[in-house]
């Protein structure tokens, strides 16, 4: 656990890197194998412009679903053919759920949150010149572009985009006549999704061998800041989870194009017996949420090694239960891959392997509740520093509280057959998965936007006016929708006007939809203050959070390698805050803090909670 790596380019000054100056404008910010640059690049493409599809087109079927058949100009501005005289068309309502759900579960919350922060963070943390291989870094983020570039255009085929819901189910997603969607659509969406899980393959290998392999002098394993043991973990679960959804994809891309059948079996189709013989669609299920369960703990861990280390830092002490949080990460990647089926509770299961189901998710919650407790022990009689960054971590919190514990309902398999498949289920992972992640993400950025653009802060004005809408706003949606759920209104129904029962509840249905117009402004109030920021934010000091670990010894202009001259040695752990003598004096005469790279004093004995 303790073994200490010393990284290879330890003693090589910045001379060394002379030749990385005569880069082009191509090499620079185009086709760069600088970890910091390709953290950026996966923020602008995951975050800003993927992010901002996903979150318009769940503006669009949020307002059929306030009013349902209404017509509306921006309908068909948008959707062309799709919205006859403004009409939404029921085909593109289910497609448009289902793109927004790609989009913001793989695109924004795993290629956009993963990409920026383990690239940004890894070698700057850990005291690494670099990603162990710059080139497949690159590679990596390349791999998601092309993806990201075939999953937009896939809105564009004539038959419309990939219609199944995000999880893609067959037989709707195996037989390319079933409907509009199962056409070009579906095939280009498989396409995208297996070049975008080459590109998680490539990142995660990189992620976990930098952390392995290039730690500086003294950066035990046990010293390592939250966020590197939740990167390397996240890349973990993600190596051993996304191939799984690989084989699932291609044996879809087999049964549409080549004649098989391993999901399919009995099919008619208008009275017409297809010859597909012997295949399940359970089968598919199965596959598909081997990954899909381990994925929202690759979406949820890295939010929570960001909250980990913003809460420190700005609680001014140190985190609370530090090995008890390691372990919780180790256990909740353990049992992330033994729960897949409490999504699967209605499909025939035998109520027995429910049960052991039933039990193995009950069991999560066990890790999660301590992170849970042990971040509100973190800020108990702290001096709070209420900037965005820690709004944005404790409203993590709060989601990730509330969200929770209606899993502990959807985990149960007597319960969960009430309110599978409605509302209820899309409320509490959008809280627990959805929000969460994102409230981490806004966190880091936040926290790390001056390491990311040479020391220029954010505007912390506009950053309390994001926050507060958008917590305002995600309870505003969410909360009311459990109740819609409750009332047994089912999801991916374009309308709800064929049940006269849920007449009742299409005020709430215009509440919600109202909060979501109001909430996905406010991020428009991100995108300006971060866009405008890089270029006129005001430049604060090389370390302005007054933080102990390693990236803030760094110098704030850009340069390859990180450091000048030689990379810094780690003396003590990553949360080193308010730390005094016996007497009550600071350790550094003055400062409430001690960086990683002080050497111990004397009489002072290393914590390592």
């Amino acid at each position: 656990m303790s073994a200490v790596a010393h990284n290879h380019n330890d003693g090589h000054g910045h001379d060394d890197h002379g030749h990385h100056h005569k880069e082009t404008f191509i090499t620079k910010y185009i086709f760069s194998q600088d970890h910091k640059m390709i953290a950026k690049q996966y923020f602008i493409t995951g975050v800003l412009l993927m992010g901002f599809i996903g979150i318009a087109m769940s503006l669009l079927f949020r307002m059929q679903l306030a009013w349902p058949g209404e017509s509306f100009p921006v309908f068909e501005l948008l959707l062309g053919k799709w919205a006859p005289d403004g009409v939404m068309d029921a085909d593109v309502y289910l497609a448009l759920v289902t793109i927004h759900g790609t989009l913001m579960v793989f695109f924004v919350l795993t290629a956009g949150l993963s990409g920026t922060f383990s690239n940004l963070l890894i070698p700057l943390q850990i005291g690494a010149r670099d990603m162990a291989s710059g080139f497949l870094n690159m590679i990596s983020y390349w791999l998601f572009f092309v993806s990201s570039v075939i999953m937009v255009c896939s809105l564009f085929v004539e038959a419309g985009p990939a219609a199944a819901g995000w999880t893609i189910y067959p037989p709707l997603s195996a037989l390319p006549m079933a409907q509009p969607g199962s056409g070009a659509g579906m095939t280009l969406w498989l396409v995208s999704m297996a070049i975008f899980i080459a590109s998680s393959l490539l990142g995660s290998l990189n992620y976990i061998v930098t952390v392995l392999n290039l730690r500086t002098k003294g950066m035990s394993m046990t010293r390592l800041p939250l966020t590197i043991w939740a990167f390397f973990v996240t890349a973990i679960i993600g190596v051993i989870s996304f191939p799984v959804l690989l084989s699932a994809a291609l044996l879809l891309l087999m049964d549409r194009s080549f004649g098989t059948s391993f999901f399919l079996s009995d099919i008619f189709i208008q009275g017409e017996v297809l010859h597909y013989q012997g295949g399940s669609p359970v089968l598919y299920e199965h596959l598909f949420w081997f990954l899909g369960h381990p994925e929202v703990y690759i979406v949820i861990l890295p939010a929570m090694g960001i909250v980990s280390e913003v809460m420190s830092v700005n609680a001014r002490k140190p985190i609370f239960g530090y090995r008890a949080m390691i372990a919780s990460i180790l256990a909740i990647a353990f049992l992330s891959t033994i729960v897949w089926g409490h999504h699967m509770f209605i499909s025939g299961m035998n109520p027995f392997l429910g049960s052991v189901f039933t039990f193995t998710t009950l069991l999560i919650a066990i890790p999660s509740a301590v992170k849970a407790f042990n971040w509100i022990t973190t800020l108990w009689k702290g001096n709070l520093q209420l900037n965005p960054g820690m709004l944005f971590s404790i409203g993590m919190v709060s989601t990730f509280i509330t969200g929770g514990l209606t899993g502990i309902i959807l985990g149960d398999s007597a319960l969960d057959i009430n309110v599978h498949d409605t509302y209820f289920v899309v409320a509490h992972f959008h809280l627990v998965m959805g929000i969460s992640a994102l409230y981490g993400l806004f966190a880091g950025v936040y926290h790390w936007f001056p390491k990311m653009f040479q020391g220029r802060m954010m505007n912390k004005n506009l950053g309390y006016v994001h926050f507060w809408i958008t917590a305002i706003g995600s309870y505003g949606i969410f909360f009311p929708m459990h109740f819609v759920g409750m009332a047994g209104v089912p999801r991916r129904y374009y309308q709800n006007t064929a049940f006269p029962m849920f007449d009742e509840l299409t005020d709430v249905q215009v509440l919600m939809t109202t909060f979501a117009i109001i909430t996905a402004s406010a991020q428009l109030i991100f995108a300006y203050n971060f866009i405008r920021s890089i270029f006129y934010g005001k430049r604060g000091p090389q370390n302005p959070w007054n933080a102990t670990t390693l990236e803030w010894t760094t110098p704030q202009e850009h340069m390859h390698g990180n450091w000048p001259g030689a990379i810094p040695h780690v003396h003590r752990w990553a949360y080193d805050y308010s730390k005094t003598y016996e007497n009550g004096e600071y350790i550094l005469p003055g400062q409430d803090f001690v960086p990683q790279t002080v050497p111990l004093q004397e009489n002072e004995e290393e914590l390592n909670h």
